[in-house]
């Protein structure tokens, strides 16, 4: 055994690093997600959200009435963006998530402000993620000492001591427990389904050209869209087992509501397996091995758990890290199989969802077809 040479080491060192420096994809990735993991942690992660969008039912115009809203905006926890005319349309935008809260004044509100009677006003949380709401619910409980103070003043100030002038009554709606699970567990049919579908799609039709078997299949006269249609059926119904599997233990083990909303659901789920798997298929026809075919599905599965409102509050991000959420399926679906579950919403309440997951489809399923190499390069 001849003596350890630092020259044979430092040959062994300089090959490792042009080799590394061949294998672009791994290098980009090894400096880009230290980068990313940083940019958003850092910066898009807040797990105490404000500006978060609110509905005010207003069944009086008065000066408190003004003074209660204005007190509630400058908590700067909620951000007034409709004003709704009836109970009915109050609720419904609740229930399609384009409000995180519900306010109702109701009509007699100054008039017994002004008697000492002590009226209540309404606040609706959509609790179906406990995290996103609980800063704001525990801001509730300042505002009947603080939001009128400049309007009772003198006899009127005297006649609401020692209580506050008003109540805030709070109903926690989808989730009036603040039960964890009910928000996690039906986010997770949309993870598990990206990491399993799109991971495994992609290594497999990656393996098939590393052991050269692709090849043979290369030389048959079969169009791109038939062999994208054979290949990725069998895990299809891997996909529906999965679901099938991950509904019955939410029902069972952590008894999350099944409210219903099951055509909405149906429809997301058929739409996010096929687009997961077209995507698994259209890294493949990028990915050169095995190994850079896990690495661009992890590339897309990181943003994809931190972006998506699966462990962090969606709209506690900044908007331009909710902007690239937006663009990320796994957004799109939870907010379906969450809405479904949890808020019982039909097609109708779903459709931008619906719709989103439906482009997707059509984009990655185009660009997996123009991309699958008919030659062997």
């Amino acid at each position: 055994m001849s003596a350890l040479s630092w020259t044979r080491v430092l040959a062994v060192l300089v090959k490792e690093f042009k080799q590394l420096t061949r294998d672009r994809l791994t290098y980009a990735m090894m400096l880009a997600i230290p980068v990313i993991q940083l940019t958003l942690f850092g910066y898009a992660i807040n797990t105490e959200p404000r500006h978060l969008p609110t509905a005010v039912l207003v069944q009086e115009d008065s000066r408190y009435a003004r003074s209660l809203i204005a007190a509630l905006e400058n908590s700067r926890y909620f951000d007034f963006v409709a004003e709704a005319r009836t109970p009915s349309e109050l609720d419904a935008l609740l229930r399609t998530g384009q409000a995180q809260f519900a306010v109702t004044i109701p009509g007699d509100f100054s008039r017994r402000v002004a008697r000492g009677e002590k009226p209540q006003i309404l606040v609706e949380a959509d609790a179906t993620d406990p995290s996103a709401t609980g800063g704001a619910v525990a801001a509730l409980a300042a505002l009947p000492d603080r939001a009128l103070a400049h309007d009772l003043k003198g006899a009127l100030a005297a006649r609401g001591q020692p209580a506050a002038p008003f109540e805030v009554v709070i109903h926690r709606r989808y989730n009036p427990e603040a039960i964890t699970a009910y928000n996690i567990v039906p986010g997770l049919l949309g993870i598990i389904l990206s990491l399993t579908l799109v991971m495994m799609t992609a290594l497999s039709v990656t393996r098939e050209t590393e052991r050269g078997t692709m090849e043979t299949l290369l030389s048959t006269p079969l169009e791109p869209i038939e062999v994208m249609i054979g290949k990725l059926a069998p895990y299809v119904m891997v996909g529906l087992i999965q679901t099938a599997i991950i509904l019955v233990m939410a029902a069972s083990l952590f008894e999350v509501p099944m409210a219903g909303g099951w055509l909405g659901l149906t429809a997301g789920v058929a739409l996010f397996i096929t687009g997961s798997l077209a995507l698994g298929f259209l890294i493949s026809t990028v990915a050169r091995s095995q190994l850079q075919a896990m690495q661009m599905s992890f590339f897309y599965i990181l943003p994809s758990i931190l972006l998506s409102g699966f462990m962090f509050p969606f709209r506690g991000m900044p908007a331009w890290a909710q902007w690239i959420g937006e663009v990320i399926p796994v957004t799109h679906f939870l907010r379906v199989v969450r809405g479904s579950l949890l808020k019982s919403q039909g097609i109708g309440d779903q459709w931008r969802e619906l719709a989103a997951l439906a482009a997707f489809v059509c984009v990655v399923t185009a660009l997996a077809m123009a991309r699958y190499r008919r030659t062997l390069d």
